[in-house]
């Protein structure tokens, strides 16, 4: 039975073309430019804040986030940059009596931002930053185990990662859901991994409360 499901948050619930535009903007080259090298490191299975390296060596993202805040120009997302089918999937999900969680790699900050736009809606918001722990690593996914009131071959973990969402959280034995959105997804989707090791493979959230229906009315 799953009677949890957990969240990511970038392109899972939070489309991140406007935050990564203003880093292009930030760094001082075209959007494009950025968003085809951004693409680049992603295929080549490197980390993601490499990307940053190859416009300025040595840059380091938590400081220049300070110096964004401070210059008045600090990472943000609000209502406009949820996908679209976010609430309602959470209102159909909260309607089968699911019990909700987000919980990705974030700042103190985006913690924040969630818990603005999303308290009311869930039942559990987690950060890398509070937790000290970051996926993949392992000692994330324990955390979420921790603070979700389910076994955790009843909880279902939302990503749109293979690398960093789908593998670790099976590994954790957790149900696993990969949605095909954004950069990680669509470049991963048809990879072996992608198509074997997901619970299931979603295009986008609202086919979660149906096959979750479907997937607990077999386990019964």
């Amino acid at each position: 039975m799953i009677r949890a499901v957990i969240f990511d948050v970038g392109e899972c619930l939070v489309d991140e073309t406007t935050e990564y535009g203003t880093w292009a903007d930030w760094l001082g080259v075209p959007r494009h430019t950025f968003a085809a090298m951004f693409g680049a490191v992603i295929a080549q299975g490197r980390d993601y804040r490499e990307t940053f390296q190859e416009f300025e060596p040595g840059f380091d993202l938590y400081a220049e986030r300070e110096r964004r805040a401070e210059a008045g120009k600090p990472e943000t997302f609000g209502e406009r940059d949820l996908y679209p089918d976010v609430r309602d999937a959470f209102a159909a999900l909260r309607a089968d009596s699911l019990w909700l969680g987000i919980a990705g790699n974030q700042t103190v900050r985006a913690g924040g931002l969630l818990r603005e736009l999303f308290t009311a809606d869930v039942d559990l918001i987690g950060t890398s930053d509070d937790w000290g722990a970051s996926k993949p690593d392992a000692e994330f996914f324990v955390r979420v185990a921790d603070v979700t009131p389910f076994a955790n071959d009843e909880i279902l973990y939302v990503g749109d990662r293979v690398d960093n969402d789908i593998r670790p959280a099976r590994e954790a034995g957790m149900h696993t859901a990969l949605v095909h959105r954004g950069p990680w997804a669509t470049i991963q989707w048809n990879t072996q991994e992608a198509e074997k090791l997901p619970t299931f493979r979603v295009e986008g959230l609202l086919e979660l409360p149906g096959l979750i229906r479907e997937f607990n009315e077999r386990e019964r």
